[in-house]
């Protein structure tokens, strides 16, 4: 056999690391609650950004069509599934090495009470799903005048 083969001895350790590194990104209020080895082939990576009146999550899902991407709301819990096809003719090409990973994805965020479910959009755009969830309106305070009698 001629030709270099890529040796990356640390290569598991790094997924591992990489896999305890998104069991604990809760930095944010959206919280991930997923078990990837369980509910999915692969987890998309995302970023969660505050704004002052909503929240946006970007998820990076290259080779996915927008409408095999199916985002819901449900009990409190924002979920982002699909999957990313296998294209049968890239195998039959004698390909040596195969890294991007092919099959179904899953993402849950569990949503704080502050949120609009309504006003919630999303759009998939060059690989990245965009969804924005809209902060509810927060009621007024307000004096209420106590009367005798």
């Amino acid at each position: 056999m001629s030709g270099l083969i890529r040796r990356e001895p640390w290569g598991l350790l790094g997924q591992f690391h990489d896999e305890i590194d998104r069991l604990f990104q809760n930095k944010f209020p959206l919280t991930s609650n997923e078990m990837p080895s369980v509910a999915s082939d692969w987890v998309p990576a995302v970023d969660v950004k505050e704004e002052n009146d909503k929240y946006v999550i970007h998820a990076d899902i290259p080779g996915v069509d927008p409408k095999d991407i199916h985002v819901s709301m449900e009990n409190g819990f924002l979920t982002i599934r699909g999957e990313r096809k296998h294209e049968k003719n890239e195998a039959e090409e004698g390909f040596k090495r195969v890294e991007r990973v092919s099959g179904t994805f899953f993402r849950r965020f569990s949503l704080p009470d502050t949120v609009n479910a309504e006003g919630i959009t999303a759009k998939g755009q060059n690989g990245v799903l965009e969804v924005v969830i809209p902060k509810a309106s927060q009621p007024q305070a307000r004096k209420i005048n106590v009367v005798e009698g």
